[in-house]
């Protein structure tokens, strides 16, 4: 199976979940709202998974959300986060049915996951969230690691579309390519502004935009 597809998972997928896992769980009711693309939920439980084995409790705020649905994986791996906050400039309508799909499944997730239609510089951070963010092009995962150090919170980001021409590379493109050069300057940034990064990677058969950079406040 291409876990990269982009086409939407729908009704017909079904058989291909078949299984007991939280996983295969997660996958129908993604098929029974035929709204996502498949390469996205393998995206965003990758992630999830790597976020809960590193940090627990607090809230979830997700940045450039989309759907939304990462926020809503970390709730299902971990009851302890009160609630998901999932923020982006234009909120798809269909979040709304994946979400009610997922509720179908899991009725403890009702009122513990909101939608903010907002500018990311707009959404206030608590040093207790665990602000994440899956491919939010070029600069906008600046944006995420500015706001999320700027309120002391543990993050979490896979970034993608880097923008070499404006983006600081470190001056490191003699040695590295330059989105590479670019995460590495991130995670350097983290180090300088306190924080203890975690670099990690998902599955490149997903997606080749596969570097996974988390970091938390040394207290």
């Amino acid at each position: 199976m291409d876990r990269s597809s982009k086409n939407r998972l729908n009704l017909r997928h079904l058989p291909l979940f078949a299984g007991g896992t939280l996983f295969d769980r997660i996958a129908r009711t993604v098929c029974r709202a035929e709204c996502l693309p498949r390469k996205e939920l393998y995206e965003a439980w990758e992630v999830a998974r790597r976020v809960h084995r590193r940090f627990c409790g607090g809230r979830v705020v997700d940045l450039a959300a989309g759907h939304g649905l990462l926020a809503q994986l970390l709730l299902l791996l971990d009851r302890d986060i009160p609630e998901a906050l999932a923020v982006d400039r234009h909120i798809p309508e269909s979040a709304a049915l994946l979400g009610a799909e997922l509720r179908t499944e899991w009725p403890w997730l009702d009122g513990r996951v909101s939608f903010l239609e907002k500018d990311l510089e707009e959404v206030a951070l608590l040093p207790d969230d665990i602000v994440v963010s899956v491919h939010a092009c070029g600069g906008l995962t600046d944006l995420v690691l500015e706001r999320a150090m700027a309120a002391g919170c543990r993050v979490a980001v896979l970034p993608c579309c880097h923008d070499l021409r404006r983006a600081d590379t470190g001056g490191l493109q003699g040695w590295l390519d330059g989105p590479l050069a670019v995460d590495v300057t991130r995670a350097a940034r983290l180090q300088a502004n306190g924080y203890r990064v975690y670099t990690q990677t998902i599955p490149g058969d997903i997606t080749p935009k596969n570097r996974l950079l988390m970091a938390e406040p040394v207290r």
